[in-house]
């Protein structure tokens, strides 16, 4: 790819992680109008809204995941797309889910299509893991409390969908009861929990 006369602003979108939001690249200097010609050239694409990436990189195999993520670095993915990740759901996500803390203002995303729940205290910052997707660090709860929080949460998200996953949970080879029993005290949720986790334990 031909990157004559766009050196610098290569430069910066590869010590960044080679994706940048339009505010960022700004922020370190890169003009609008540099920017606008660096994706008229080919240098970079668009991956969602205000979001840009170097062509050069392989395809992102976590698009929705690493764009959510870029987008709205201070969420976590949770429920369903956290199930997902975890391989512990045949469901496909059709919104990205993300946990904000509670009191923080829903973000505007017109792409991909993202589902916001406020969790707070605890519930929010216990259970973060962090996997790097594409070169981008992205926030994730961990299989036992995404379980958990399923299980909260199992109105809105199915109790079908969770008795599933548990079903998968148990087959997992690096399965962590202990934390799965603290995160579901955590949540008031283990005396509701129990029967189902005997069941299949």
């Amino acid at each position: 790819m031909v990157t004559r006369g766009f050196e610098p602003e290569v430069a910066l979108f590869r010590q960044h992680g080679a994706g940048l939001r339009m505010a960022e690249a700004l922020r370190l200097g890169i003009h609008r109008r540099r920017l606008y010609a660096m994706r008229d050239a080919g240098i970079v694409v668009l991956v969602s809204r205000g979001l840009y990436r170097l062509a050069s990189l392989d395809p992102l195999a976590y698009p929705d995941l690493v764009s959510v993520a870029m987008r709205v670095p201070q969420g976590v993915v949770c429920l369903i797309s956290a199930l997902s990740f975890h391989e512990m759901t045949t469901q496909v996500p059709h919104a990205i889910d993300v946990a904000l803390e509670r009191g923080k203002t829903k973000p505007r995303l017109d792409y991909p299509p993202t589902h916001f729940t406020w969790f707070s205290g605890p519930a929010f910052h216990e259970g973060v893991e962090t996997h790097e997707l594409d070169g981008v660090p992205v926030r994730i709860y961990s299989a036992e409390k995404t379980l958990i929080d399923c299980f909260r949460y199992r109105n809105q998200v199915g109790m079908d969908v969770f008795l599933e996953a548990l079903r998968l949970w148990r087959e997992r080879r690096n399965r962590r009861l202990d934390a799965l029993l603290g995160y579901a005290r955590m949540r008031h949720v283990e005396r509701g929990m129990r029967p189902y986790l005997e069941a299949v334990l």
